[in-house]
């Protein structure tokens, strides 16, 4: 029998997320729109979603946080052309974009002494196989897998490599060790619901250090350069941004970054999204056509949420596509490049109740697709 209560939100995308409960756009603060993001109210606003980033995250005061262009993959690959080259690096991947920031580490930037610590979809790493003399390049939420860090403690306090982290999956989603990351980069399209194409990088003194000792081998376009004359360019990380932002973007931001103060901070909304992941395990512990894609429980991702069906690939495109046209979840399929199964997003945005109605239609769509099997 067909369920009667659908999700009030069916957006359980990972990316575009859902936007916060009672989003509307007619709330955004438009002053800034069609004015110079060099005036004094266009930096003040990109100073001020810096600060209240800087401050939700209790970033140290000594970090650095800037706006990027591109959004993470930007951000990623300024920091990867930027700072990589002057030592072995150890690249930690389990799933398609790790892989990928492995294969610009290999073919693009050509390092020669580079390290792979792989594992299949829905396993990790042994991350203590990492020389604390190397940089390391890692992904703390595997979007496309499901697998998280649980946490940093494999990460020495005594290294004299960089860490580079991309965290746009993870970012007000899942406690972060500012002390064992060197560079971090997220965007504001995942956990917050905020709108494309921007970055964030926060990095840490000794990745302030590296920049301004090192000069790569290679050419570097005007939108990766974060130095000049060997000094890091300060007004990237006060609100002069490398090239012109969407200033509609960035009060989308700040909208999204109000909603976690009113929530109550970073915290809450780690807790928002535990609890939707603990809602769908339970369901999952309670059927044997679905589990989770994850190996152990320590490494499940409380964002990107990946679950196997005991379905083949017409039958789970068939899922999906049940789903979407009752209206009740978009986008859930898993990545094209993952096995296939389902990718439902648990983020802070993502409210309780939605993921609660959503359950039966997980089991209807399942016996539906069955009987037509």
């Amino acid at each position: 029998m067909i369920p009667t209560n659908k999700p009030h939100n069916p957006n359980f995308s990972s990316g575009p997320c859902s936007k916060r409960p009672g989003y509307e756009l007619t709330q955004l603060d438009i002053t800034t729109l069609g004015r110079s993001h060099r005036s004094d109210i266009g930096k003040a606003a990109l100073q001020q979603a810096i600060e209240q980033t800087k401050y939700l995250l209790k970033i140290p005061s000594d970090y650095k946080v800037g706006i990027v262009p591109a959004s993470d993959t930007g951000a990623m690959e300024m920091m990867l052309w930027s700072l990589l080259g002057e030592r072995p690096v150890d690249v930690c991947y389990w799933e398609s974009f790790g892989k990928g920031w492995f294969s610009d580490i290999k073919n693009q930037l050509q390092l020669s002494d580079v390290n792979p610590l792989t594992a299949d979809y829905g396993q990790l790493p042994d991350l203590s196989l990492t020389n604390p003399d190397h940089d390391i390049v890692f992904t703390w939420n595997g979007t496309t897998s499901g697998v998280k860090v649980e946490n940093a403690d494999w990460i020495s306090a005594q290294r004299s490599g960089l860490t580079v982290c991309d965290a746009t999956s993870a970012m007000f989603a899942m406690p972060m060790d500012w002390d064992k990351l060197d560079v971090t980069t997220f965007s504001w399209q995942k956990v917050l619901g905020g709108e494309g194409a921007h970055g964030m990088i926060i990095l840490s003194p000794a990745a302030v250090a590296r920049l301004e000792s090192y000069t790569p081998p290679w050419p570097l376009p005007k939108i990766f350069r974060l130095t000049q004359n060997g000094k890091l360019i300060d007004g990237i990380f006060t609100g002069a941004t490398i090239n012109t932002p969407s200033m509609l973007c960035v009060a989308d931001y700040l909208d999204a970054l109000d909603w976690i103060t009113e929530i109550g901070g970073v915290e809450a909304a780690i807790a928002r999204s535990e609890n939707n992941l603990a809602i769908l395990s339970n369901f999952v512990s309670q059927h044997d056509w679905i589990d989770f894609l994850a190996d152990k429980i320590e490494y499940r991702s409380n964002t990107s949420v990946c679950l196997r069906l005991s379905l083949n690939d017409k039958q789970l495109k068939m899922f999906g596509k049940l789903l979407a046209e009752q209206q009740v979840a978009y986008d859930i399929n898993s990545y094209k490049d993952a096995p296939s199964g389902l990718r439902i997003w648990c983020g802070a945005t993502v409210e309780a109740a939605n993921v609660e109605l959503l359950l039966p239609w997980l089991l209807w769509a399942y016996k539906s697709v069955k009987e037509h099997a």
